[in-house]
């Protein structure tokens, strides 16, 4: 794989940020892991999305109203990644390991695998954050491009149209061939997967066997191929478009930076958390329910600098991070809403789409 280093011989501003953030913390005597908020969080969506699955199954509805129900548990389940699995799997979602890893198996209800998307997203995503030729997040090409470090064809004219549709299905894809891409690959992009225990095999087989048996098997048992298929494909649609979005509302903007390495050495001339403040964007801190729906991931700032830090502290530890930020002259990446964050992702990717 490529070898990037980050320039953090004299680093002053991570320092800084992080003794800030730990003494709010110490004066707050409060505990960086989750709290009562995400508690109940996981005790209203993982009932709600297993109430929506048998409701679907068992009781006698519409075809209309079926798949408005699949589209419904399709959000859900995505809201469940965001907020339960994504603190799991970084183990901010408690001081105990154990309940970090069973829930973190949120992810292989969700058709993922844990293991391999902790080394995908942990360990290189948080490191190398677009940095194209080692991020597997923005390794689209030539599909899509993402920055214009990536090859242009002329399909990409048009790619502000057609993303949408990669993004409905990308969590289908990602159960269904990415997964076992890195596993029989051994590697996450250009990165050597780490050892797998037998364990890990095990649960990886194991879960994708069960994902089987509860999405497709049992449905078309119950219902019928034809109304599984419906049901499964808008179900799929909603989840891959909404994790989708999310993560290129907070990396793939106008607002952000990237960088590239082929296969010689470099050098990133900026400590690795400058790197972080510079590759990622906020948007609609402000708007409650999207923070509650995306287990703050629209904090993405305050996400990439203290990752193991549980998402329910981010409001306020972006307030330190925006003054830490003004005080060291650096750009603090935040889209008021929403809304302005989904018109400056898909006015990039027609820019990128322009041939060079």
């Amino acid at each position: 794989m490529p070898r990037v280093t980050f320039n953090n011989k004299n680093a002053l501003f991570f320092p800084a940020l992080k003794s800030a953030v730990e003494e709010h913390f110490k004066s707050n005597n409060i505990a960086k892991t989750g709290n009562w908020k995400l508690y109940l969080k996981t005790a209203i969506l993982i009932p709600v999305a297993i109430a929506l699955y048998l409701i679907v199954l068992f009781v006698p509805m519409s075809g209309l109203l079926a798949l408005t129900f699949c589209a419904i548990l399709g959000f859900v389940l995505a809201s469940i990644g965001f907020n339960v699995m994504h603190d799991a799997c970084h183990g901010s979602y408690s001081t105990n390991s154990w309940v970090n890893d069973t829930f973190g198996l949120t992810l292989n209800a969700l058709g993922g695998n844990a293991f391999i998307w902790k080394q995908k997203h942990n360990i290189i995503h948080h490191t190398y954050t677009n940095v194209d030729g080692l991020d597997d997040d923005i390794a689209k090409s030539p599909l899509m491009r993402q920055c214009s470090s990536q090859k242009w064809v002329p399909m990409h004219r048009i790619q502000h149209l057609y993303v949408v549709l990669i993004y409905a299905i990308s969590s289908f894809a990602w159960v269904f061939i990415m997964d076992f891409v890195k596993y029989l690959g051994r590697k996450v992009y250009k990165t050597p997967l780490q050892p797998m225990k037998i364990t890990d095999h095990m649960t990886f087989w194991l879960s994708k066997v069960l994902y089987v048996g509860f999405y497709i098997v049992l449905p078309i048992v119950l219902l019928g191929w034809k109304a599984w298929a419906a049901g499964f494909a808008v179900m799929h649609a909603v989840m891959g478009f909404t994790l989708a979005i999310v993560f290129q509302l907070a990396h793939v903007v106008e607002e952000t930076e990237f960088e590239a390495v082929g296969d010689d050495a470099k050098v990133i001339e900026n400590e690795w958390a400058i790197h972080q403040i510079k590759t990622t964007s906020n948007f609609a801190p402000d708007h409650k329910m999207i923070s509650w729906f995306l287990g703050g991931l629209n904090y993405q700032v305050e996400h990439h600098l203290f990752p193991r830090i549980s998402h329910v502290h981010y409001p306020a530890l972006s307030k330190i991070v925006a003054a830490k930020c003004a005080e060291h002259n650096l750009p603090y990446n935040c889209i008021p809403t929403m809304q302005g964050a989904v018109v400056s992702h898909f006015r990039f990717m027609k820019a990128l789409g322009a041939k060079p």
